[in-house]
Order: C-alpha cells, then sequence, then structure tokens
C-alpha cells in the first residue's frame, strides 16, 4: 500500500505547489512578464478564449510588454480586455501591435501585493495540511481494518508529516521569493 499511497500524496501535495507558483506568476512585480496576461480572454470570433491563442506575447524589456495580433480584427477586443481587466495597464495600440509600459509600483501597492502573496501562500499551505488530513485519515482506516501493523501505521504517519514540511518549505521559499520581488525597487 504504501508505495503508490505516497506517489499519489506526493503529486496531490506538488499540485498544491504548483498551483501556487502559478498565483504567484499572475501577481504584478514591477517587472514585465508573459505571465502577467495569462488570465486575459479576449472576446474573439464570437466567444471569449485565452489571450496566446490570438496574439503572441513578448517582453522587450523590463518595463514593457508587447502583444501582436495574428488577426489585426480582433485589436480592439484586445485593448477591451485589458482595459477591462485588474491589472491597471494602459494599452497602446500600434497596427496590429498593443503595447503595455509596466508602472513602477508605489510603496503601498508593494504592501498590498505582499498581502496577496501572503494570503495565497496560506491558502496553498491549507491545501497541502487538507491532503496531509485525509491521507492520515486513510492510514488510520488501514490499520483499522488489520491491513497494515502498528508499527507500520506509526512510520507511514512520520513519512507523511515528512512529506508535508517538504511541502509546507517549498511553499515559504516560493513566497520568500516573490516578496522580494515585489519590494525590489
Amino acid at each position: 500500500m504504501s508505495d503508490p499511497f505516497f506517489r499519489d500524496v506526493e503529486s496531490r501535495m506538488g499540485k498544491c505547489v504548483e498551483s501556487c507558483r502559478n498565483e504567484f506568476a499572475s501577481i504584478r512585480t514591477g517587472r514585465a512578464s508573459t505571465a502577467l496576461l495569462d488570465r486575459i480572454h479576449v472576446e474573439a470570433y464570437g466567444q471569449p478564449v485565452p489571450l496566446k491563442q490570438v496574439a503572441g506575447v513578448s517582453t522587450p524589456d523590463a518595463r514593457s510588454l508587447v502583444i501582436t495580433a495574428w488577426d489585426k480584427g480582433v485589436v480592439p477586443a484586445i485593448r477591451k480586455a485589458i482595459e477591462t481587466s485588474d491589472l491597471g495597464l494602459t494599452p497602446n495600440i500600434d497596427g496590429a501591435a498593443v503595447r503595455l509600459t509596466i508602472p513602477p509600483l508605489t510603496e503601498e501597492r508593494r504592501k498590498d501585493l505582499v498581502k496577496v502573496v501572503k494570503k495565497q501562500a496560506e491558502e496553498s499551505r491549507v491545501a497541502v495540511r487538507n491532503v496531509r488530513h485525509h491521507s492520515l485519515d486513510e492510514i488510520k482506516t488501514q490499520h483499522k481494518h488489520g491491513n497494515i501493523t502498528d508499527d507500520d501505521q506509526k512510520q507511514m504517519s512520520e513519512q507523511l508529516q515528512r512529506l508535508t514540511d517538504k511541502y509546507i518549505k517549498e511553499i515559504d521559499a516560493l513566497t520568500a521569493a516573490k516578496e522580494k520581488e515585489i519590494m525590489e525597487v
């Protein structure tokens, strides 16, 4: 039971960390990143589609993004999607390209973003702990049904705790790195 059991546990905890990493990527720092636009959907051809399906995104320098539409007809829709998003960026139209200048963050905005990062990190830690909790229940059930011995239960519980600690540390490291990136002037 233990090998596939712990592979499944690691897979689920890994997904919690990956989700945290993806959330952090979409949080705007003072630096341009194509990940900022991952959540943007554009109304194109009568339906909402991810921006990356209708345009290419590049970062010519640290403070700007260039979105190059593959069909010039969707440029107004791209502009509208960016203006109505929560990014707070003003698009500049240049033919089939849309330019976004990333303004430097104010000190107050940086502190707000750090709070958002900490909240997201805590949600990810809770998700990892929930995986641990459910797995611990599974171990106890196996023990109760006589499928594993007392020693097995103790060893598996300890291994589960070590895995939990490992993934919590990963989330803490991601959080520290993102906070440092946000507070960098």
